[in-house]
């Protein structure tokens, strides 16, 4: 199905000039891809709303660009009046005046998408070659005798390298070393002048900045025979090259990488003020300690004068130490004696303590046999005693005594249990009678139940 809304209408049909836009738009859009477009800036504005409005031109002709704030704001600069650039745009047609645009979605320098690429292979050369390893990173000197700087002389940066050193260490002497810092063959200018401070040995720490400006501005910094000469430097590099933003092959080289020129000049030099602060807390420190091992001396000197004495009362002394050391030497001669008389005395003691008694024993054994007896004597009534009361209560309760005053037991013969009910006596029925004076077997004849009992 056609979606043209003109392809349905015949060659005399009349459109509206809006739906003929609309149409042109769609046709362009279909037919032209993003595409970057190369140009000079012209006629730049930026909308309060945001948005970029503007012509790229070049010698024979220019097109109308528009960038949309949503765009725009990730743009990595601004467009200025004359500028060489490149942008990345789709064709589009402004439907209310009929006008042709480029709706621009990425903006570049001309020519900084070669160059980027170029910085990237590099970059990732020499870093494959460790040129850039955190190992082989130098730490700069805490208090150089020397500062060399390499850039040129009418750079702008120099003068605020210098302007930096002179306010915060004045006192140290800086030697710069000139060299271009933008053009053709600067890179190699530059290195010459790295490797002539290493040669020169006049410094102890090395500079190599200059101020900011475009990708192709700076590219003598992204030469490989630069990063190369940095790499090889025996002396700590400290890479200030650009603003804050900008990155070079000469930072990833240097030891230490700085954002501003500004900020290697502060990086390098130690502040003279704290300098002088950390002298004077230093010497204040050092009069203190001399103050403390002078007083440690004379005290010392005291001690030793308290124990210079003369040869009469050291004589003395020692004749007393003598004495004491003879008392001491009695003592000791007599302790074990005295020592060993108590130890006997303490054993002999136990030995009373512990030796038996044989009449007490005696005495205890013919108690404990009498308490034995008694005892003895004392159970065995209580025994007799009880044993009596038992047969007296067996005599009472045995069935042999119930049989003595004219009862009988009847048992069955052929289970052997007693016989209490009169139902349980059968005619013809064998029976063992158990008497007082013995028992006899019986069978019996004939049963005659009662209704009640009667003795």
């Amino acid at each position: 199905m056609n979606s043209d809304p003109l392809s349905s209408q015949g060659g005399d049909a009349v459109v509206p000039v809006s739906a003929l836009n609309r149409a042109i738009g769609n046709l362009l859009e279909r037919s032209f891809p993003l595409v970057w477009v190369s140009g000079e800036v012209s006629n730049f504005t930026r909308a309060a709303s945001g948005h970029w409005y503007f012509s790229i031109k070049d010698a024979q002709a220019q097109m109308r660009c528009v960038m949309f704030r949503g765009r725009a704001q990730y743009a990595e600069f601004t467009p200025r009046e004359g500028d060489k650039i490149e942008v990345r745009a789709l064709v589009t047609m402004y439907e209310p005046r009929g006008e042709l645009q480029l709706n621009v979605e990425a903006v570049r320098r001309t020519g900084q998408g070669r160059l980027f690429e170029a910085f990237l292979r590099l970059k990732a050369q020499l870093e494959s070659e460790g040129l850039f390893a955190p190992g082989r990173k130098r730490a700069l000197p805490a208090h150089p005798r020397a500062i060399g700087i390499v850039t040129s002389l009418q750079a702008a940066a120099l003068r605020d390298v210098l302007t930096t050193l002179c306010r915060r260490a004045p006192h140290v002497p800086v030697i710069v070393y000139p060299a271009p810092v933008q053009g053709a063959g600067v890179g190699a200018k530059l290195a010459a002048m790295v490797e002539a401070a290493n040669a020169r040995r006049e410094v102890d720490v090395l500079i190599v900045c200059r101020g900011g400006g475009s990708i192709e501005d700076l590219w003598a910094f992204n030469e490989e025979v630069l990063a190369r000469a940095i790499a090889a430097s025996a002396l700590p590099v400290v890479s200030g090259v650009g603003h804050e933003t900008d990155f070079t092959i000469a930072d990833f080289a240097a030891d230490v990488r700085a954002p501003t020129p500004t900020a290697a000049a502060e990086l390098v030099s130690p502040q003279r003020v704290l300098l002088l602060r950390d002298l004077d807390h230093r010497h204040a420190a050092l009069a203190r300690g001399f103050g403390r091992m002078m007083e440690r001396r004379e005290q010392q000197l005291d001690w030793l004068a308290r124990r210079l004495v003369s040869p009469a009362e050291r004589l003395e002394r020692q004749r007393v130490h003598l004495r004491q050391l003879a008392m001491r030497l009695v003592s000791a001669a007599a302790r074990p004696a005295r020592e060993a008389r108590a130890r006997f005395a303490m054993a002999q003691l136990r030995w009373r303590r512990l030796r038996p008694d044989p009449g007490a024993e005696r005495e205890h054994l013919m108690r404990v046999a009498q308490r034995l007896r008694a005892a003895q004597g004392s159970r065995h009534e209580r025994e007799t005693a009880r044993v009596s009361e038992l047969s007296a209560r067996l005599q009472v309760l045995s069935p042999r005594r119930t049989l003595e005053r004219g009862y009988a037991a009847l048992i069955d013969t052929q289970t052997g249990r007693a016989l209490r009910a009169p139902g349980a006596l059968k005619p013809k029925r064998a029976l063992t009678v158990h008497l007082a004076e013995g028992s006899a077997d019986v069978l019996l004849a004939d049963v005659q139940p009662r209704l009640s009992d009667e003795f």
